[in-house]
């Protein structure tokens, strides 16, 4: 990893200014990237805008920034762009500090503005060498999200044309898929998912190598696969399919036929099941058959010790074993006697207290 402390000025960052709101923020003579296109905008308050000003002003230091060095010689902001997307706006006149605007300034104070020095590392490395540390000095400022630092390491034509599908506000995949997803586009949560659905949870893998080409076709076509697939499989929205694994279950399943009508009457019933206290987590049961997705309710404490009253702390599969024949009620665990999946209930009648060895070795868990 190469990190390399340099002084500019605020001229040279100045030069070039370009604020395109989505189409993002550029500066430093055209080469550095201040906001990339559609990645979020935060804009500072009146306050802090006019503190980054106030502070130039008097020639005291702002926190040191941090700038991503590519391949091309370009750059990315990592840390600093709100402070420069403030100086920059100063500058260009779009707004006043103490009703005076910048061209309002004497020469004098206007040269001092523009030959104040900024204290700024250039980052080079290896993808992980950048991604790791750049994790450990996201400290300052508004945090960036885990996909915002992968953006910043994997950037290029192919991550520029995967945002146009996933990052913008009012992008392809909102229009499609915003009943599904979680999250918001220009957080980069959407290119994230479609990322890790169609890479296994390979994020960081399927980026680098996907990295240089000039499309990301691929990830759009997939991702409407995905979509496609779950409204053919579960016709029925409902608000619980909202932030469901889709990508995951269509890896797994897109080749398998399902009868949509039957799926529906199953839903339609474990929605109504008390039993069940993660209706979202249905639709990846219906699929997968693991009870894990429904957090089954779980029995009271009181419903434990009726059962282990009346078992006298017997754990009922313990008979003829050469296993302790009594046990305390901390060792032992509750248990569907009919199990869930067979109809049996949460409540006390269908309750009984296993060891634990048993409970985990038990037929149907």
């Amino acid at each position: 990893m190469k990190i390399q402390l340099k002084e500019i000025t605020i001229k040279e960052v100045a030069n070039g200014y370009k604020n395109n709101d989505e189409e993002g923020v550029v500066g430093y003579g055209g080469k550095l990237n201040i906001r990339p296109k559609y990645q979020r905008e935060f804009v500072y308050k009146d306050d802090k805008r006019n503190a980054v000003i106030e502070t130039i002003n008097k020639d005291f230091p702002l926190n040191v920034m941090y700038w991503v060095k590519n391949e091309d010689g370009t750059f990315e902001v990592l840390d600093g762009q709100q402070r420069t997307i403030s100086f920059c706006e100063y500058i260009e006149g779009k707004f006043s500090l103490n009703n005076l605007y910048f061209h309002n300034l004497t020469d004098t104070d206007r040269e001092q503005i523009l030959n104040y020095k900024l204290m700024i590392y250039f980052c080079e490395g290896t993808d992980k060498e950048k991604l790791d540390w750049f994790k450990i000095i996201n400290i300052a400022g508004e945090k960036l999200t885990d996909q915002e630092l992968r953006n910043a390491i994997y950037t290029g034509p192919w991550l520029t044309d995967a945002k146009r599908y996933f990052s913008k506000t009012g992008c392809p995949a909102y229009g499609m898929g915003n009943d599904y997803l979680t999250g918001s586009p220009i957080r980069q949560d959407y290119l994230e998912t479609a990322i890790r659905w169609i890479s296994k949870d390979n994020i960081e893998e399927y980026m680098g190598k996907n990295q240089h080409k000039a499309i990301a076709e691929e990830l759009w076509m997939y991702f409407q696969n995905v979509i496609n697939w779950a409204q053919a499989v579960f016709p029925k929205y409902r608000k619980e399919m909202k932030g469901v694994q889709f990508g995951f279950l269509y890896n797994e399943f897109k080749d398998k036929k399902f009868d949509s009508a039957k799926l529906e009457k199953e839903i339609t019933k474990l929605m109504q099941d008390e039993d069940v206290t993660r209706k979202s987590g249905i639709y990846e049961y219906v699929l997968t058959r693991n009870e894990k997705y429904l957090n089954i309710r779980a029995f009271t404490d009181k419903m434990k010790r009726e059962a282990y009253e009346k078992q006298k702390g017997i754990c009922p599969h313990c008979k003829g074993e050469s296993k302790k024949k009594k046990w305390e009620i901390e060792e032992m665990e509750a248990d569907h006697i009919k199990p869930w999946h067979e109809g049996g209930k949460t409540i006390s009648k269908n309750c009984q207290m296993l060891c634990k060895e048993h409970n985990r070795t038990k037929s149907g868990k």
